[in-house]
């Protein structure tokens, strides 16, 4: 899966000289975060709400407190943004992107094509749209854990005899424990109980792996 498969296209931007109050606004009304600042078509920069929350008054003196306000109403989202942008193509692999995003410790890479923005991507992006498929959450049918099932020889086992059922897989995975393998299966059946038993009495260790709120 690379990066354009998954970004927000439709990205809101603003201009450098747009005022950080006028931005904070634009930020709360479509609900998001942070902007990328593009003047003439090229990203120059990135605003965040942490940015402009440092930004603000935070004296308690009422007079400091008025003329902090109209420093601020003053301020412009040149004057604050951030301008070492870390971006990515829009044909980066998601496990690149997400290990960029890890290396600089940052919540988002605009996606960009010479200096051109064509998307966005979050830690949010990512978590819905790569994880919930992955652990089966909103997809129809059932998860199960079989534990210590999840070395090779196992999970052919496994699956075979789930296949011999007549049930398919829709994903499968094997948490990272310590120690441990299972082997988790996303079956396409509301009603797993029959094959469960079938792997309890060959001698497997399975549960229901719930995924529902």
């Amino acid at each position: 899966m690379l990066v354009k498969d998954i970004m927000i296209r439709d990205v809101v931007t603003v201009s450098s000289d747009t005022y950080v109050l006028d931005a904070e606004r634009i930020m709360e009304f479509h609900k998001i975060g942070r902007l990328p600042v593009v003047d003439k078509g090229k990203l120059v920069g990135l605003i965040t709400k942490d940015d402009i929350l440092k930004a603000s008054p935070s004296s308690t003196t009422p007079a400091n407190q008025r003329q902090l306000f109209y420093l601020i109403s003053k301020l412009t989202v040149r004057d604050i943004m951030k301008t070492n942008v870390v971006t990515v193509s829009p044909d980066t692999t998601i496990e690149k992107a997400a290990a960029i995003a890890q290396k600089n410790k940052i919540g988002c890479l605009p996606v960009v094509e010479g200096d051109r923005v064509l998307g966005i991507i979050s830690q949010t992006d990512a978590f819905y749209k790569i994880l919930y498929p992955l652990l089966g959450i909103g997809i129809a049918g059932t998860r199960i854990i079989v534990y210590g099932a999840g070395t090779r020889e196992e999970s052919y086992k496994i699956t075979d005899i789930i296949n011999k059922a007549g049930l398919r897989i829709k994903t499968f995975w094997i948490p990272p424990v310590k120690g441990r393998f299972d082997l988790v299966l996303h079956l396409d059946t509301d009603d797993a109980h029959s094959i469960i038993e079938e792997l309890r009495r060959l001698g497997y260790s399975v549960d229901i792996r719930e995924c529902k709120a």
